[in-house]
């Protein structure tokens, strides 16, 4: 088991920035990649940026690129998402999730947090 804690969601004028961290516990025998997902009222959960284990490859979706980054620390216990220019439709409930295995994927995840809530007002 892989736990994730979400944290640093809050609520923010557009064109402002805000870092998520995802705290990640649990099974340390394994390798995993991690990803950040998102979900807004009345829409689909969406990938929004993900990073393999070594941190060397990083993915994003389209709607993120050039304004999210993507990170883990050396101990590969934390994952951040360093987000600037934040636009309204950037709101959402963000979501931190792990899938065993060295390689950053959009889908196949195993273990999920419970979210952080991004408000951004314009």
């Amino acid at each position: 088991q892989v736990q994730l804690v979400e944290s640093g969601g809050g609520l923010v004028q557009a064109g402002a920035s805000l870092r998520l961290s995802c705290a990640a516990s649990g099974r340390s025998d394994s390798r995993y990649a991690v990803g950040w997902f998102r979900r807004a009222p009345g829409k689909e959960r969406e990938f929004v940026a993900g990073i393999s284990w070594s941190g060397s490859a990083r993915d994003y979706a389209d709607s993120v690129k050039g304004r999210f980054t993507i990170s883990r620390d050396n101990a590969n216990t934390t994952v951040y998402l360093q987000m600037n220019v934040l636009k309204p439709e950037d709101t959402a409930v963000y979501v931190c999730a792990a899938r065993i295995g060295p390689s950053t994927s959009r889908r196949g995840y195993d273990y999920w947090g419970q979210g952080t809530q991004v408000t951004v007002s314009s």
